[in-house]
């Protein structure tokens, strides 16, 4: 008698087995003869190389994706260093444009405060001094004539090279 466990109470206290959700793979190689063996090896070892074929291939893309990369994030950050040079060339022009300008402005006060009338003032203001009198000038007398004097020594100014000086001393070792 054939019993359907699906649909029908089990009335035994031991539970009903169920099949095994892992089935282990039976040899396939055991009823075969050898020369199959050897046909699927040959196939395995094909398709070993052929992987590690395009697994070279992949490694030798990703290189040159890499390499790609960082040649690009070189000329990036190169670039971002010369705009950064380029700004500081700029702040400086400025601040030499500000410092000539300011140089300038202070030129023409200069040459403002330097006329007479000013620096009389000062003489007189804060120094306190006067203009001369006719009685504080003295008038002095000096001779035109000019007196030149020739040197009681005679100075000879020989230029010579150091290799002239070399050979002039090999010269006195044997005379």
């Amino acid at each position: 008698m054939q019993r359907n466990y699906n649909n029908r109470y089990q009335y035994e206290t031991s539970p009903r087995k169920i099949a095994p959700e892992f089935a282990p793979k039976k040899n396939n190689y055991k009823g075969k003869k050898s020369t199959a063996r050897k046909i699927d090896l040959e196939k395995n070892k094909k398709n070993k190389k052929k992987l590690q074929a395009e697994r070279k291939k992949r490694r030798k893309a990703i290189t040159y994706v890499i390499v790609g990369f960082g040649i690009l994030f070189a000329i990036c950050y190169r670039n971002a260093q010369i705009d950064e040079s380029f700004e500081k060339v700029q702040s400086y022009k400025k601040q030499l444009e500000s410092i000539e300008k300011e140089n300038s402005q202070l030129e023409l006060a200069i040459e403002s405060s330097l006329n007479l009338s000013n620096i009389e003032q000062q003489a007189k203001e804060p120094l306190g001094m006067q203009k001369l009198t006719n009685q504080q000038i003295v008038y002095v007398n000096l001779e035109k004539d000019d007196h030149i004097e020739a040197a009681a020594e005679s100075v000879n100014i020989e230029d010579e090279t150091f290799i002239e000086k070399v050979i002039n001393i090999v010269k006195s070792l044997f005379k």
